[in-house]
């Protein structure tokens, strides 16, 4: 029952966002290339069989790149000589699983030349990614072009792991996504790891009157610090987003009303009202966050901004 539920809010989303991707539909393809969704799906699902932890790489690679030029597949880029593409900006250079996406764009071209987007298969793996771990499923909307360009220097533009409350409303309300989207889509951290850089400066020295960040539980910053010492940290050290990493739950929004929210960016969502009431909400309810998470992803991949159908997702045409 619920599935329907979200589908039939799923189809309502999409055509209040039809001014963020006028061209977009759910049968883009139906004649161009039918097979398209069930080629991405079967791409995705044999590289999540292999690795669990795949479904976190394609969901926070399609995010890094919407809020990059829109949903335009410019993260897949290579860099070219001195030209950095974005996958080699800062907060990109920890991007993987782009094989997973080559794979389904090879099986495509063999079935259908150039029809299909890489970004279209972009925000289908996503989708498959989530629902593969557990999460909801949802209907995609289609027909986003690539684009043509991709710089390392505006992934400067990405929110960062130590953002305020006020730093993210922003970074969100410039891509026109509300403070609802903005926690619904935090969510999307109930997947995944994160290296110690990300949140080193809240365990150690966190300032002047504070060694470990205030808002971080005792306990909770204490594990963190066995996993991330000061001396020999291994280069992939670092801690999963919640215990159960590789299954799409609401785990990450309990932990944060507990003071366990990973990054700064995490916890500050329970800094106003209006976010932890949200946060909450989401805790409490399986089925509210759900819900909410579909609708923000369709509404967070409806902003476009490409050109063209790439052959290869890795150059422009």
């Amino acid at each position: 029952m619920f599935v329907i539920a979200a589908i039939l809010r799923s189809l309502f989303i999409i055509l209040s966002v039809s001014s963020l991707g006028a061209s977009l539909s759910l049968n883009y393809y139906e004649k161009t290339c039918p097979d398209a969704e069930l080629i991405v799906a079967k791409a995705v699902r044999n590289a999540i069989m292999k690795d669990k932890t795949v479904a976190a790489a394609l969901l926070r690679m399609h995010f890094h790149d919407c809020f990059i030029r829109g949903c335009d597949a410019s993260v897949l880029l290579n860099s070219q000589g001195s030209d950095k593409a974005e996958k080699d900006g800062p907060p990109n250079v920890s991007l993987r699983s782009f094989y997973v996406i080559d794979n389904a764009k090879e099986e495509l071209e063999a079935v259908c030349p150039g029809v299909v987007s890489c970004a279209d298969i972009l925000a289908c793996a996503a989708r498959d990614a989530v629902g593969l771990s557990g999460g909801p499923t949802w209907e995609v909307p289609k027909g986003r072009k690539d684009g043509i360009v991709s710089r390392a220097s505006e992934t400067t533009q990405l929110p960062a792991p130590t953002f305020s409350i006020s730093q993210l409303q922003q970074s969100f309300s410039q891509r026109g996504l509300s403070m609802n989207d903005l926690v619904a889509l935090s969510g999307g951290h109930t997947l995944g790891f994160s290296h110690c850089s990300s949140f080193q400066s809240r365990i150690r020295n966190f300032n002047a009157t504070h060694d470990i960040d205030p808002s971080m539980h005792p306990s909770f910053a204490e594990s963190l610090k066995k996993v991330c010492p000061v001396k020999k940290q291994e280069k992939n050290a670092g801690a999963t987003m919640d215990p159960s990493a590789t299954t799409f739950d609401n785990t990450y929004f309990k932990l944060i009303l507990q003071g366990k929210g990973l990054f700064s960016s995490d916890q500050a969502l329970v800094s106003i009202p209006k976010t932890k009431d949200l946060v909450s909400k989401f805790a409490s309810s399986q089925g509210a966050f759900s819900e909410a998470f579909v609708n923000s992803m369709i509404k967070m991949s409806s902003i476009t901004g490409g050109q063209e159908v790439r052959k290869d997702c890795r150059v422009v045409n």
